[in-house]
């Protein structure tokens, strides 16, 4: 019986260290990540072919200040993406750029706090060259297989996207989508 409670409080050890050490990981990346964004980068006169980010790159800083949400966006969904930022999913707009951009991120980690947003919250999205302001015009909840939220549209769109419900334990069955209109894209 000792032999077991020693065996079950290292394990309790071990797994506090992995969740700590993760925590930490995640902000000092999060923390360094953001000054990359306060490096201006010059805008061109005419606006010029852009190349696609590399995987893992800083692309954007994004927040909903009502939500006290506030988080690095990263290029890519891969593992090693999510653990320490949200991500912006391949194949979308890269944000500021028209279109839809999609940005995804884990429910009990960065967008967890989109379990309280709202129609009508701001979500402020700040890239190397420019400040992008969204406005929540719907949420839902769609099957994981249900990709067409992430369709091209004609406005700049920003969809975010998180497992869903926000409290189950393990491989979420669904997908909670956030919905956002561009604000002041001059359209």
């Amino acid at each position: 019986m000792k032999k077991l409670a020693v065996f079950l409080a290292v394990t309790g050890v071990l797994a506090l260290g992995y969740c700590v050490y993760s925590y930490v990981e995640a902000r000092l990346y999060q923390s360094k990540a953001a000054l990359e964004l306060e490096v201006k980068v010059p805008v061109p006169a005419e606006p010029a072919v852009r190349p696609h980010p590399a995987e893992g790159s800083v692309i954007a800083k994004l927040e909903i200040a009502r939500l006290e949400l506030s988080t690095v966006v990263v290029e890519g969904t891969g593992d090693s993406q999510l653990r320490v930022a949200a991500g912006h999913i391949r194949g979308t707009s890269p944000p500021g750029e028209g279109g839809n951009s999609g940005v995804a991120a884990h429910r009990d980690t960065f967008f967890r706090a989109l379990r309280s947003v709202r129609i009508d919250d701001v979500i402020s999205v700040k890239t190397h060259d420019r400040e992008i302001e969204y406005r929540v015009v719907s949420t839902k909840i769609v099957s994981p297989k249900d990709v067409q939220v992430l369709a091209p549209t004609e406005q700049e769109t920003l969809t975010l996207v998180t497992c869903y419900p926000f409290n189950y334990v393990g491989a979420a069955p669904s997908r909670f989508i956030v919905r956002a209109e561009c604000t002041n894209c001059g359209r």
